[in-house]
């Protein structure tokens, strides 16, 4: 009979943990507070702007909801 080779857990958090260094050392990305944003913080009255508009629209669909329903025929 021929053994057979498997992964032991071992083995197999070595090749991860290989993978993810490999991958990480290969990245390019700048690094920084607010770099790994999608958006921009550099410009705080933007960023003011936007965060409003994004919350505020959130909190006042369900009024606009409430009043549309209540106007219908």
């Amino acid at each position: 009979m021929v053994p057979r080779r498997t992964f032991s857990g071992a083995m197999l958090g070595q090749s991860i943990r290989m993978f993810t260094t490999s991958v990480v050392c290969r990245s390019h990305y700048e690094e920084g507070p607010g770099k790994n944003l999608p958006f921009s913080v550099e410009n705080k009255w933007r960023l003011l702007l936007m965060m409003t508009l994004y919350f505020g629209s959130g909190f006042a669909a369900p009024f606009f909801i409430v009043r549309h329903q209540l106007l219908k025929k």
